[in-house]
C-alpha cells in the first residue's frame, strides 16, 4: 500500500523500459533442422531423448549448492523489500523500566531531600511517522522492487548455466566412453597384426621388424586409454559437483554406458528479438537499470525537507501500585521537520553518482544484449560447421576401413610390406578417434545453443518466494 498525498510531488524520474534494438535475422545460415519459428526451451534437454541426461539435471535442480545460495538471495531480496517498504508505515516503540536513585547529602535543597533513596516506575509507548511528502520513500520501495526481480532473475540464469554445465559434462563423459571403446577396437585389431606378424616370422615369410613395428604401434594405442580415463574422472568429479553428490554416486546415476547423445532433429530458435523476452540475464540487467534509475530519486530527496510526526504516551510513578493510575499518564505529541540547507555539495554529488551508476547500468543492459547476439551467433556457425566437419570425418572412416581391410590382405599374400598396414591401422584409429570427438561436439554446441537462447528458466510452482505487491 502506498501513501500518497494530494498534489505531492515525486522526486526523481519515472522509469521506462530502454528501447532494444536487436538484428531482424541471424547472421549465420540456419540449418535444416533450425528455423526462426518460435522456440520452446523450457526443457530442451529431452530433445536428446536420454533418461540418464533428464535424471541428472533434476537431480542438479533439487541438490545443486550454487544455486540453493541463488535462491536464498531471492528470500533476502524480498525481505529488503519489506524493509524499504516499512518506512510507510508508523513505527511504535513499546518501553518501560525501573530505577532506584538516591540524592547527595552534599548539595543545597535536593528533591527529593538528601539522602533518600527513591524508586521510578515508567512504561509507554513512542510513535514516529516520517511523511513521504516529496516520493523518497516511494523510490525506494521501487528500486527494492527492481532488485527483488532482479535476483529472480539472476536466479534463472543460475537455472540456465547449471542444467547447461550438466549436459556439458554428461556429453564429455560419454564422448570420453566412445573413444574408449574405439581405442580398444583397435587394440583388438592392432593385437590381431602383432600375431599375424609373429607366425609369419616363424614362417620365414616376415622379418623380425614387422613384428617390432606390430608391437610398438598396439603399446602405443594402449597408452592412449590411460589418458582418456584420467579425463572421465575429472569429467565425472565435476559432474558429481553440479549434482550435489559424491563421485561414486554419480557414477551409479550414469549406469552403462549409451553413447553420445544427440538432440532430435526440427527446433525454432526465433528471432534475435526474442533474447531481450528469453535471456535470464538479458532481464536481469534491465532489471538493475530499473532499480538504479529509482535510486536516483532517492538520493534527490535529501535536497527536501523531511516533515515527521512524533508522540509519546507514557506512565510513569515512584511506586509500582500506583502505575496504572490515570494520574500516572504523561504524554505529548507535535509535528517536526527538519530540512538540510547546507551540506557542501554532499547531497548533488551524491546525486550525480546515481545518474553516472545508472549510465552504468544502461551501458551493461546494451552490453549483454549483444553478448548474447554474440553466443547465439556463434552457436549457430558450430553446429552448422561442427556437422560438415562430421559428415567428412565419417566419409574418412569409411574410406579408413576399407584402406585397412585391402592392406591387410594384400599383406598375408605378400604384395605389400607391413609399413602399409601400419599406417591404415594408425589413419582408421585417429580419423575414428576424430569423428567421436566431432560427434561430441555437435551435441556440445547444441547444449551451447539452447544456454545462448535462454532455454531451461522455467520455475517450479512455488519456487520462488511470493512477493508482498500491496
Amino acid at each position: 500500500m502506498s501513501i500518497l498525498i494530494p498534489g505531492c510531488m515525486v522526486v526523481g524520474t519515472d522509469y521506462t523500459s530502454p528501447a532494444t534494438i536487436t538484428p531482424d535475422a541471424w547472421h549465420q545460415s540456419l540449418t535444416s533442422d533450425l528455423n526462426s519459428g518460435s522456440s520452446s526451451l523450457e526443457e530442451w534437454w529431452t530433445r536428446f531423448n536420454d533418461p540418464t541426461l533428464n535424471r541428472l539435471i533434476s537431480t542438479a535442480r533439487e541438490s545443486n549448492r550454487d544455486l540453493a545460495i541463488a535462491f536464498e538471495r531471492i528470500t533476502e531480496a524480498h525481505a529488503a523489500r519489506g524493509i524499504a517498504r516499512s518506512q510507510l508505515f508508523p513505527s511504535l516503540d513499546f518501553n518501560g523500566g525501573v530505577s532506584r536513585g538516591r540524592t547527595s547529602e552534599n548539595i543545597g535543597s535536593p528533591s527529593p531531600p538528601a539522602g533518600k533513596t527513591s524508586d521510578f516506575w515508567a512504561t509507554g509507548i513512542d510513535a514516529g511517522w516520517e511523511v513521504d511528502l516529496f516520493g523518497g520513500v516511494r523510490r525506494s520501495i521501487e528500486a527494492a522492487d527492481a532488485t527483488a526481480e532482479g535476483v529472480e532473475e539472476v536466479y534463472r540464469d543460475t537455472l540456465v548455466s547449471l542444467f547447461a554445465e550438466v549436459a556439458y559434462s554428461y556429453i564429455q563423459i560419454r564422448t570420453l566412453e566412445e573413444r574408449i571403446r574405439l581405442a580398444d577396437s583397435n587394440i583388438k585389431n592392432q593385437q590381431d597384426s602383432v600375431n599375424l606378424t609373429t607366425d609369419r616370422l616363424e614362417a620365414g615369410l616376415s622379418p623380425e621388424l614387422d613384428v617390432s613395428q606390430a608391437t610398438t604401434n598396439l603399446a602405443s594405442t594402449k597408452a592412449v586409454i590411460p589418458s582418456l580415463r584420467n579425463q572421465r574422472n575429472i569429467a565425472l568429479n565435476r559432474l558429481a559437483t553440479l549434482i550435489g553428490r559424491y563421485p561414486s554416486a554419480a557414477e551409479t546415476l550414469l549406469g552403462g554406458s549409451k553413447g553420445i547423445p544427440q538432440p532430435s532433429r526440427s527446433a525454432g530458435i526465433g528471432i534475435p528479438a526474442d533474447l531481450v523476452r528469453a535471456r535470464p540475464d538479458i532481464r536481469a540487467a534491465e532489471r538493475s537499470l530499473a532499480a538504479q534509475t529509482a535510486a536516483i530519486g532517492v538520493a534527490e530527496a535529501d535536497l527536501f525537507p523531511r516533515f515527521t510526526l512524533n508522540g509519546t504516551f507514557q506512565l510513569q510513578s515512584d511506586t509500582a501500585s500506583s502505575l496504572l493510575a490515570s494520574q500516572s499518564r504523561t504524554y505529548g505529541f507535535g509535528p517536526n521537520f527538519s530540512w538540510n540547507i547546507f551540506s557542501g555539495g554532499r547531497i548533488q554529488s551524491q546525486i550525480n553518482i546515481e545518474d553516472s551508476r545508472t549510465k552504468q547500468a544502461y551501458y551493461n543492459y546494451q552490453s549483454t544484449v549483444l553478448k548474447a547476439v554474440e553466443e547465439v551467433e556463434n552457436a549457430l556457425s558450430s553446429v552448422s560447421n561442427e556437422r560438415d566437419r562430421y559428415s567428412a570425418l565419417n566419409d574418412a572412416v569409411i574410406a579408413s576401413a576399407k584402406t585397412v581391410s585391402l592392406v591387410q590382405d594384400n599383406y598375408r599374400e605378400g604384395l605389400i610390406d607391413f609399413q602399409n598396414v601400419l599406417d591404415a591401422q594408425r589413419t582408421i584409429f585417429a580419423n575414428e578417434d576424430e569423428r567421436a570427438i566431432s560427434e561430441g561436439q555437435i551435441a556440445a554446441s547444441y547444449v551451447a545453443l539452447y544456454k545462448a537462447l535462454g532455454g531451461g528458466t522455467r520455475m517450479k510452482p512455488g519456487e520462488v518466494a511470493s512477493k508482498d505487491k500491496s
